[in-house]
């Protein structure tokens, strides 16, 4: 299918072949007939996008001091490198689109094949043939409403909140700032609940029309405009104010509160200045409200997401409901569209429309994009292989042979860490990438040269010309995609951790033991998983320096987390875990390693702090089968600007440390030596990819043994359970045959 999209490091607008995704569970495939180009967001989201890397550095100051944090802490180099995998990002324009289902997904009920859906949700109702979006956020269009009406679902839904949070009632005099799309909708909606309107925009075009459909009273400057609300209100001043300006300006704030009666209410719903005058707020004591999209649910995962609605008697009017209550204004002539739409472009012709919003050639208010009518039927295509001319293989040096390597999941994780530590390793050629997003899957396509691009993983398993497959999907699939992948005689790179359950490691183990053969010369399929950090150069220096310590030694890692958010997919019991098993495994590895045992018994403490979930503050010891001590200190209540990770070992009358993988050193007899990474972090990631790749070109065993992943997985499900049972919990020991430090 074609869609729109942007590149938000360059600003480039372009329309591209994308495949299309399967809908999940709790979700609506629907054949697009129109969708709404919201002209203010959309064209600030542009002009940003377009805008110098010093210009976006002064539109959001916010994010340049994370970058100056993260320098402070692991680099300019690692900086840099995230910084840039964040703003190579495809951005779908649009969310306000209206079509008919082609596909009902799992678990969706009241909706059917061929159904009249409006739709709405950013990255949900794009500017595509075809959208996949969650059923909350899916309204039925009426009968009598045309495709082009119900495309406005999304600004009516935001309009309507904003209206709902201001409390207005009938016969309550409120002003409206900013009289485009949305203003124009909040003013008939105002109109139809009694209230008494005053509309300001400096273009008097659009003040005429908002008095034309309810508006009692209009201006175009500020003088005539304080005249009218005065005049309106009796003098009072007026009830409310909606601010739906799109302006850097902070004048509509302080106008709105100049307009409004003593206690009166501001609800801003526009992108504006928000530095509120204190004077005139105290001296009025007035209310201020930031109103959110189109109504509660919207940014909540398990609504938008996982299909859970609220209860309706505690949430009258939630996102959906809404959308519902919009369209049926529509349908009883309470709300008029069809003026508001100025311009009409055929999809094709999309790229036409966005010159004409970011050049001003001529008048616009409503902006509508057709598709052709709901008799075409795209065809659902969910692989794209992509142009020989943009592929950049990476080049097979001197090698065995060439390993040629497809991608599962290809977030944020893959642009900014892992495909950047890939890109130039001998002898590793990419061939496709896999993402449930077909935006995702066909950027990072052409980002990082793949031959092509899909939504089902299922062709890169059955794909005869990929032999190592790396899965970086969100934790809960990994144990399920790692064993498919084997089964499917490929070689694995499964991204920690290997599983989130005891029952998902039983299939892992299940299918690593009957895994065949990875292709006719390849011998069996090798399994690593993303513990990079024993493959960093400072660990492995550091375990040189301890080569001959024949006591057991003391291992401490220190982590400063940092906070994550308690609605996180990280804290979700099914798509993360929680942060024991999806990153204190890390540690658990790391000591492993360089204690050269694996872990027997196990003691873990969790700060008892209302702030955090138990996975965020978590203290743990371990004894070690060689008589070693480990102990892994991961807090999140740290400052962001003090480096993430301290790794301490001592013993045998020697101590080394490595300082947030930048730095290490090793004392023993007084003398210290160092070794130091003066420009970044290395984490190891590009020499476990070099690791793995060397491995299956000489047909040798896996870096890692298959041992040490059990044992880490265990450890990380046996210190949850320490934590339930608030004592220690004994693990089995390793088996004799396959000691953890050894090949």
């Amino acid at each position: 299918m074609k869609q729109l999209l942007q590149s938000y490091e360059t600003g480039h607008l372009r329309m591209v072949d994308v495949p299309v995704g399967a809908p999940k569970p709790g979700h609506l495939l629907v054949r697009n007939v129109a969708s709404l180009v919201s002209v203010g967001t959309e064209k600030y989201m542009l002009e940003l996008a377009q805008k110098s890397l010093l210009g976006k550095a002064l539109a959001r100051p916010d994010l340049v001091r994370q970058v100056i944090a993260k320098a402070q802490a692991e680099g300019i180099l690692e900086a840099w490198r995230q910084a840039m995998g964040r703003l190579d990002t495809a951005v779908a324009l649009g969310y306000s689109s209206a079509g008919r289902v082609a596909v009902v997904g799992p678990g969706v009920e009241g909706f059917a094949v061929d159904d009249r859906v409006a739709c709405a949700g950013a990255g949900y109702a794009g500017h595509a043939e075809m959208a996949c979006v969650a059923a909350n956020l899916c309204a039925r269009i009426p009968r009598g409403i045309r495709f082009e009406q119900a495309s406005f679902v999304a600004l009516g839904g935001i309009a309507l909140e904003a209206i709902r949070v201001a409390h207005v009632s009938f016969g309550e005099t409120v002003a409206v700032i900013g009289l485009g799309l949305l203003g124009q909708i909040a003013v008939q909606l105002l109109y139809a609940a009694g209230c008494h309107v005053v509309g300001i925009d400096p273009d008097a075009r659009k003040a005429a029309m908002a008095a034309e459909h309810g508006a009692d009273a209009v201006a175009s400057d500020y003088a005539a405009f304080a005249v009218a609300c005065r005049n309106a209100s009796r003098g009072h001043g007026m009830d409310a104010v909606l601010i739906f300006a799109a302006t850097s300006s902070n004048e509509p704030l302080e106008q709105a509160a100049e307009a409004c009666r003593e206690r009166g209410r501001i609800v801003a719903a526009g992108l504006t200045g928000l530095e509120v005058p204190r004077k005139t707020f105290y001296e009025k004591e007035l209310d201020f409200v930031v109103s959110r999209a189109w109504g509660p649910g919207l940014y909540d995962p398990a609504y938008a997401q996982k299909g859970i609605d609220y209860p309706f008697a505690y949430a009258r009017w939630t996102a959906k409901r809404n959308m519902e209550e919009f369209l049926a204004q529509v349908a009883r002539g309470s709300v008029r569209l069809d003026h508001l739409i100025t311009h009409r472009f055929p999809f094709e012709r999309a790229l036409e429309a966005y010159d004409l919003i970011l050049d001003d050639k001529e008048p616009y208010i409503g902006v509508v994009l057709t598709y052709g009518g709901s008799q075409e039927q795209p065809a659902i295509e969910r692989r794209i292989d992509l142009a020989a001319a943009r592929a950049k293989t990476i080049p097979a040096a001197t090698c065995d042979g060439t390993v040629r390597a497809s991608l599962i999941g290809a977030g944020l994780f893959a642009k900014g860490t892992l495909l950047p530590a890939m890109k130039g390793v001998p002898g590793l050629e990419f061939s496709g990438v896999a993402s449930a997003s077909g935006l995702t899957s066909r950027h990072v396509g052409d980002r990082f040269g793949f031959k092509y691009c899909t939504t089902d993983y299922g062709e890169v398993l059955r794909d005869p010309q990929t032999d190592l497959v790396f899965i970086l999907t969100r934790h809960g699939s990994h144990a399920k995609l790692a064993a498919e992948a084997m089964r499917a005689g490929k070689h694995v790179f499964v991204e920690k951790p290997l599983a989130i359950s005891k029952e998902q490691l039983e299939e892992v183990i299940a299918a690593f033991a009957a895994a065949p053969d990875a292709g006719p010369d390849g011998g069996r399929p090798l399994l690593m998983v993303g513990f990079n950090r024993r493959f960093s150069p400072f660990t492995a220096w550091i375990k040189q320096q301890f080569a001959g310590v024949v006591e057991p030694l003391s291992v401490h890692c220190t982590v400063n987390a940092g906070y994550v958010p308690p609605d996180s997919w990280v804290h979700d019991p099914e798509d993360g875990a929680g942060r024991i098993i999806g990153e204190v495994c890390h540690f658990i590895d790391l000591v492993q390693h360089l204690a050269g045992s694996f872990p027997t018994r196990v003691h873990a403490e969790t700060l008892d702090a209302g702030a955090y979930r138990p996975s965020d503050n978590v203290i743990v010891t371990m004894k070690m089968a060689n008589g070693a001590l480990g102990s892994i200190s991961y807090l999140a209540g740290g400052d962001k600007r003090f480096p993430r990770e301290r790794v301490e070992v001592i013993g045998g009358g020697c101590v080394g440390v490595i300082e947030n993988f930048r730095a290490a050193s090793f004392t023993k007899n007084g003398r210290t030596r160092r070794k130091r990474n003066w420009l970044s972090v290395d984490r190891g990631h590009r020499n476990e990819i070099i690791a793995l790749v060397q491995a299956i070109q000489r047909r040798a065993s896996a870096p890692v043994a298959f041992e040490d992943y059990l044992s880490t997985t265990r450890t990380s499900f046996a210190i949850e359970g320490s934590l339930q049972s608030q004592s220690p919990v004994e693990l089995i020991p390793a088996p004799p045959s396959a000691p953890a430090h050894t090949r």
